[in-house]
């Protein structure tokens, strides 16, 4: 058994100028801005989320620009697993999360269950 829940969205910004995508996309939704840690911080921005507790980053990228979703969860090959039956498609294995590709053709991402409320909040899959 394993679980999985929502983890948040991902602003992907094409381009090279992650500060400005970040200072635009903290005012326009009122967060506030975070840094990241060091291996992280040259290519992420989080923006904190106080009202839903979501987790949001800005990214730059080098494909089109565009918004995925993350799904958290405590067995990534599991969950994997479980979404390919749904008709999901691994696209790229990633550091330590995949990209999939839903059979509609949007990208998201699975990634390691890392929000303090993932145990209260998530669903458990048999």
């Amino acid at each position: 058994m394993h679980k999985s829940k929502l983890s948040g969205f991902i602003i992907d910004c094409q381009g090279d100028d992650l500060d400005g995508a970040a200072n635009f996309w903290g005012h326009a939704l009122a967060m506030p801005l975070r840094t990241m840690p060091p291996a992280e911080k040259d290519r992420y921005v989080r923006l904190e989320d106080r009202q839903h507790g979501l987790h949001i980053e800005v990214q730059i990228v080098g494909h089109p620009s565009r918004v995925h979703l993350d799904i958290e969860t405590d067995d990534i090959e599991a969950e994997v697993q479980r979404l390919e039956k749904l008709g999901a498609k691994r696209v790229q294995a990633v550091s330590r999360w995949w990209v999939m590709e839903a059979p509609t053709g949007q990208r998201f991402c699975v990634v390691r269950a890392d929000s303090p409320d993932f145990d209260r909040l998530a669903t458990e899959w048999p």
